[in-house]
């Protein structure tokens, strides 16, 4: 391997190290909270004959507010000096609901609580017949913890469910399932725009996804669990937000209260970790890295990987790596070269370096039943167990066929695991991998001793031994993952301009949930569908080059339509307007690198909506084609096929980097040119950055 792998005590080393140090915080300063800051003085309960009300005053660093239980149908209602910020639903829906025997119900009329050390306790009678809710709500400065649980009937989910309108607008999230093709053609923002229907939303998906959500007027939500959700919100339109966790045990979740978007995601932050470090170097950030995917799919040998290197070597189209995705194995699993379509894989790999570029494989912890290694692995018992009948392996069927899945949590298997990698690269000067597939399955039993949520943080500690270069691993759901650093890649996206505003808005979904090293799919898309035309490839790659990393595969001089099996030629505009954007990343890099020192600072997202920075700027909430990189970065790229676009600058005064020229700002332009050649990019001035970020793009 060209360079050295990690010890396997560095990750956790370093999430320790990093864990003793301060949060800092950007103007005005604002400490993320590893616990709950003490007000100045205490919560006070008053009570009428229609509700409860716990007031929590303003302190120095959160603003206060008031929580009101109503009494004849339990519902929870925020507010913050009298006005309205989040409310559980009313109604038949009921704010605090369970299903049992196949029906949902829902708390009713109050029937006693308590104020005791600062906990209140509520009890209240359901729907169900014998079914009770018992309900604490524990207050702090800046959140309040909610924990309830049913008694009297064993429920087979529990559920919080909200009235979306009384939030304003929703975020958070993740990477959403939608009716309308979501996450790979859709992604709603805010949430509430669109409907978000995610019935398998658990700790073992494989989108990347929290239980986070926070909304326009500073509240936010985080589910505490380790069980799969169903997770709805404005399903049918109809207005709701609905939370269900599948499992009786008792209901975990916090509310923040803040002044601010920013404020709620540093809280959340301050709970689940900001990164220790970033996966990437400084050259994966400053430079695509070019991956065989969707250039070829599994339609891919050694003559054709050559000549895609040689190729872009060739037209000046630079890059750090290059992949070699699905498919290289004999079969999968058995972590050797096809020698039919891979003849000198020593070869394949001395010329790709001679090229410039390091060498990188895909590889997956699954293994096919067909595989001549799935004998082995049952056999001593490597693989996870089923569940439903742990005396044998589980088999998953995924998009390349029936597998079992090497247990991490065994550390017989894993160190079985890890010295067939190690020989791999060695013996063929690999220098990095992508993992890909999950590490757990819920049809699977975890190892003795783990629950299946540490399949994330085991994950996360076999990924940090290696160069992932710059694509990252998807892992999620735990501290381990938010802390490890790890660049994050969505899910496979279309290839048309559809997908390529979806990997926008995903973007800014992952980044304000705590993955702030982001990346899109692969530029100009993949999933299968026809080859991206001119302007989708050319736009993809305008809008990658202003955000943190670039992730290349469909090469502007050709490619291969998948689905005619044709050849497919660019002319030399693309070539040369693909080079200028990866040339712009490159002179951006000094400035995106210090966003990246920022970040493991604070933890606060390189990417980011608008009203992070400029929250009391009312449009900025449902912008979904501009986003900040950093403080001083504004960027706005033509996400459609039309010649011009809306740009709306906040506050402030913005350099046009296109036309050299100061404007104010509070304002949106109309109509903003945009030939395909022209990108919008506003450089904010008077910041410690605007010089560096000038100098970079004027």
């Amino acid at each position: 391997m060209r360079r050295p792998t990690r010890s396997p005590g560095v990750l956790l080393a370093v999430l320790a190290a990093a864990l003793a140090l301060p949060a800092l915080a950007l103007a005005p300063p604002q400490p993320a909270h590893a616990q709950p800051e003490p007000a100045p003085s205490t919560p006070k309960l008053s009570h009428s004959a229609t509700e409860l009300t716990l007031k929590v005053p303003r302190s120095r660093t959160a603003p206060g507010y008031a929580l009101h239980l109503t009494k004849a149908q339990l519902s929870l209602r925020t507010t913050r000096s009298g006005a309205p910020l989040l409310s559980t639903a009313a109604g038949d829906t009921g704010a605090l609901r369970f299903r049992t025997a196949g029906a949902w119900q829902h708390a009713t009329q109050v029937t006693g609580w308590s104020w005791k050390k600062g906990v209140l306790t509520v009890t209240a009678a359901t729907t169900a017949p014998g079914a009770t809710v018992r309900a604490q709500v524990t207050p702090a400065a800046d959140r309040y913890r909610l924990d309830w649980q049913v008694t009297g009937v064993v429920p087979e989910r529990l559920g919080l469910a909200y009235d979306l309108k009384s939030a304003g607008h929703w975020y958070g999230h993740g990477e959403a399932q939608t009716p309308n093709g979501g996450p790979g053609t859709d992604q709603p923002w805010p949430l509430d725009s669109g409907q978000v229907v995610h019935p398998a939303f658990g700790p073992a998906s494989y989108y990347m996804i929290d239980p986070f959500w926070y909304t326009s007027t500073a509240t936010g939500l985080r589910v505490d669990t380790g069980h799969v959700m169903d997770v709805a919100i404005n399903q049918g339109k109809d207005g709701l937000g609905r939370f269900d966790i599948e499992s009786a045990d008792p209901y975990r979740a916090t509310v923040f209260v803040e002044s601010t978007p920013l404020d709620v995601y540093r809280d959340y932050v301050g709970v689940v970790g900001k990164p220790a470090k970033s996966d990437a170097t400084y050259r994966q950030y400053a430079e695509p890295v070019w991956n065989s995917w969707a250039q070829f799919y599994t339609h891919v040998d050694q003559a054709k990987l050559l000549d895609y290197a040689q190729d872009l070597h060739d037209h000046g189209i630079t890059g750090h790596a290059l992949q070699l995705d699905d498919k290289w194995e004999s079969d999968y699993g058995n972590m050797t070269f096809d020698p039919k379509a891979y003849p000198d894989p020593k070869a394949m790999s001395r010329e790709i370096h001679d090229l410039g570029f390091d060498f990188g494989l895909w590889v997956t912890l699954w293994i096919n039943l067909d595989s001549d290694q799935y004998r082995y692995a049952a056999d001593h018992g490597y693989l996870l167990a089923d569940a439903a009948n742990p005396a044998v392996p589980c088999k998953v069927t995924w998009w390349n066929g029936t597998a079992g899945i090497v247990d991490l949590g065994n550390p017989d298997a894993k160190a079985w695991y890890e010295g067939r990698l190690k020989s791999l690269m060695d013996t063929y000067g690999v220098d990095g991998l992508k993992f890909d597939t999950r590490f757990f399955d819920e049809r699977c039993a975890p190892h003795a001793g783990h629950q299946p949520t540490d399949y994330q943080r085991l994950g996360a500690q076999l990924a940090d031994r290696y160069d992932l270069q710059g694509v990252g691993i998807r892992v999620h759901w735990s501290g381990a993952a938010h802390q490890a650093g790890f660049v994050t890649r969505q899910v496979d996206k279309g290839t048309g301009f559809d997908s390529l505003r979806a990997s926008v808005t995903q973007n800014l979904a992952i980044s304000t949930i705590g993955y702030p090293f982001v990346t899109t799919d692969m530029i100009g898309g993949s999933s299968g569908r026809p080859a991206p035309t001119k302007q989708v490839l050319v736009r993809w790659a305008q809008s990658a080059a202003l955000m943190p990393l670039m992730y290349s595969s469909t090469s502007p001089v050709d490619t291969i339509d998948v689905t005619t099996g044709r050849k497919v030629v660019y002319d030399a505009e693309t070539t040369a307007l693909y080079r200028e954007a990866i040339a712009r990343h490159a002179r951006l890099a000094p400035y995106i690198w210090d966003q990246v020192q920022h970040t493991l600072k604070t933890g606060d997202p390189i990417m980011r909506p608008l009203f992070f920075d400029f929250p009391k700027d009312r449009a900025a909430y449902t912008i979904t084609d501009e986003w900040m990189l950093g403080p001083t970065v504004l960027a706005a790229p033509q996400l459609t096929d039309a010649p011009a676009r809306p740009v709306h600058l906040p506050p402030g005064r913005w350099y046009d980097t296109t036309h050299h020229r100061t404007v104010p700002g509070n304002q949106t332009i109309t109509a903003y040119p945009t030939p395909l050649n022209t990108t919008p990019i506003f450089v904010k001035l008077n910041t410690k950055d605007t010089e560096k970020a000038l100098r970079a793009l004027r």
